[in-house]
Formats: structure tokens, sequence, C-alpha cells
């Protein structure tokens, strides 16, 4: 398993306008974010990359004004759920 570290200075990391607490989970759902909206992660791996609930990150995205991405493959995966569900 590859692990990436992200270091930051202590002066960066303290002039974040964020709470020391809230920090990395900030960070994580920032970059997250970006990396969704460029279309470099898909909605999963952006959502675990935030640690977030499927409902909590779309959530966050309506926040943030961030239009979702749903292609072909994602509309038959959908149709073929509800049809299994009768």
């Amino acid at each position: 398993m590859t692990k990436l570290t992200l270091e930051i200075p202590d002066n960066l990391a303290e002039a974040l306008r964020v709470p020391p607490t809230e920090r990395l989970p900030r960070l994580r759902q920032e970059l997250a974010i970006r990396l969704y909206q460029k279309g470099i992660l898909s909605f999963g791996k952006a959502r675990e990359l935030a640690q977030m609930t499927k409902w909590q990150f779309h959530e966050l995205l309506g926040q943030e004004r961030i239009e979702r991405s749903y292609d072909l493959e994602e509309l038959e995966a959908d149709l073929e759920t509800l049809e299994s569900l009768g």
C-alpha cells in the first residue's frame, strides 16, 4: 500500500483560519472537493479521502456549489439497481 504524507510547516498550519482540532479534517475535505471537481478522483474515492459518508459528502458538495458528475455508466448501474429492487 502506498501512503502519501504531506508536510505543512507550522507557520502555515497556524495561519489556517480553522481551529487546530479541525485542521486535518478540513484539509482532507478541501483536497477531496477539489480533486473531485477537477475529475482527478471519483465521487467514491473523494468521499473516502474526506472521510465522510456518501450523504455527508453530497451535502458538502452542495454547500460548495460543486456540480456532480454523473456519466452513462453510473446511470446504467443505478437502473440495474432499481430493476433488481423490483
